[in-house]
């Protein structure tokens, strides 16, 4: 196992059912080229007023919060539109996992596949984990046991055996399918020997039309 098994640290409520990903990452922030700055953005008509001023009261503004590596969040969270963003800027905070009862379908795919861990319990135990975080307890998520454990709550969670692997061996997607280059190569040459009239077609074509 590697030192991505075990996430912990301090965690932080955001008790709002449908957080969409417009919320999660305002569309003013999605001009830029790359992906820095996005941490500024995340969440930002939440975290700051009109004058642009800290709301105080916001949970993620409190010093008791700083340094938050896991939200928790309503159901339904992460919903509206396929924005990358929104996952590039929660890890840009520092969010390392996010725990909810449910999560949008195409959120859920790009932040696993950017390996920010979503971890989905049922509503009482994130509602349980709600109080322990207001109260000051930290949390562990353990992907080896695939638990997450508070103060209090003790409750076992699945993930895809794709996904755990990603989490568990530190692969994005793409480190994923390289883990299969064997395999693959070993295709490629089967699938040339067995039709060798299909290898290279585009730049054969080409060098006849020059």
């Amino acid at each position: 196992m590697s030192e991505s098994t075990t996430i912990s640290g301090r965690a932080a409520a955001l008790r709002i059912d449908n957080l969409d990903t417009d919320q999660i990452m305002p569309k003013q922030f999605l001009r830029g080229i790359d992906k820095s700055g996005l941490d500024r953005g995340l969440l930002y008509d939440l975290r700051f007023d009109a004058q642009g001023q800290p709301r105080r009261d916001f949970v993620l503004n409190r010093p008791e919060h700083a340094g938050t590596a896991i939200l928790l969040g309503g159901a339904n969270f992460g919903c509206g539109s396929s924005r990358e963003h929104a996952v590039w800027g929660l890890q840009q905070f520092g969010i390392r996992a996010v725990i909810a009862s449910s999560f949008g379908e195409i959120f859920y795919s790009n932040a696993m596949n950017n390996r920010l861990l979503l971890v989905m319990l049922a509503e009482t135990d994130v509602a349980a984990l709600m109080d322990e975080a207001e109260a000051g307890q930290a949390l562990s998520i353990d992907l080896g046991a695939m638990r997450v454990r508070g103060a209090a709550v003790d409750a076992g969670f699945e993930l895809s055996s794709r996904h755990r692997r990603m989490f568990v061996e530190g692969l994005d997607v793409i480190g994923l399918s390289l883990s299969y280059r064997e395999q693959i190569d070993a295709f490629a040459r089967s699938h040339w020997a067995r039709q060798p009239w299909l290898q290279d077609v585009a730049r054969r074509t080409r060098e006849r039309l020059v």
